[in-house]
């Protein structure tokens, strides 16, 4: 069997730790390696477990998720970190992406998709929740996105496209036959035409402008 994905538990509620533990533990690809109470400690558990993905909660005491996810990036730890939380407000869901969240779903997922949105993350998509994805669109900075579209070329439209349908860079280049190198310049070149930031962005303006699925 494939190596199991570790996965580190962040969360100030320890019944919350727990039932998330009960679950994940009878997923065959999925081992559960420890449980932090809050950002800080999520920071240097990260650090000496190297989870492959972090399941963060937003709203804790201390060292909030949003913090500890800047804290992440900064360090450059490599695992990926998916928001799992209770608050539902559009407020959260921009900073928790914009610090480095791989994917962003609410407490009240169900528990089978919740370990589909683990796998995900990990094979390096970027993974929202329909009413996430709204909350984006609705709160996206009206500078974002005023690129020219015209200047992509079809290529690059096909790339933003299976971004939009949440395929990472090695997805890609097997869907079409390029080198990973060849794709990460795609992607380069549709943020800068387009004048966005990073994939997220990418995947919401090309859903608003119907490129994709």
């Amino acid at each position: 069997m494939a190596d199991r994905i570790r996965v580190l538990l962040v969360d100030d509620h320890q019944v919350v730790r727990r039932g998330l533990r009960t679950f994940l533990e009878v997923q065959e690809d999925i081992e559960v390696v420890g449980e932090a109470a809050d950002g800080a400690q999520a920071v240097a558990l990260a650090q000496e477990l190297r989870p492959a993905v972090v399941l963060m909660d937003v709203k804790m005491p201390g060292t909030d998720g949003i913090q500890a996810l800047r804290e992440l990036r900064r360090s450059e730890n490599p695992a990926r970190v998916l928001v799992v939380t209770s608050f539902t407000e559009q407020r959260t869901v921009v900073p928790a992406l914009r610090a480095g969240a791989a994917g962003y779903v609410y407490k009240d997922i169900d528990p089978d998709a919740l370990a589909g949105a683990i796998r995900s993350v990990h094979a390096g998509h970027v993974l929202l929740q329909p009413e996430v994805a709204d909350a984006l669109l609705t709160q996206e900075s009206p500078a974002a996105g005023q690129g020219r579209p015209g200047t992509l070329t079809d290529r690059e439209r096909e790339v933003l496209g299976l971004i939009a349908d949440g395929r990472s860079n090695r997805d890609i280049a097997r869907h079409l036959v390029l080198s990973e190198k060849t794709v990460k310049t795609h992607v380069s070149n549709i943020l800068m035409k387009l004048d966005l930031a990073d994939r997220t962005q990418a995947a919401l303006w090309a859903v608003r402008h119907g490129i994709g699925d």
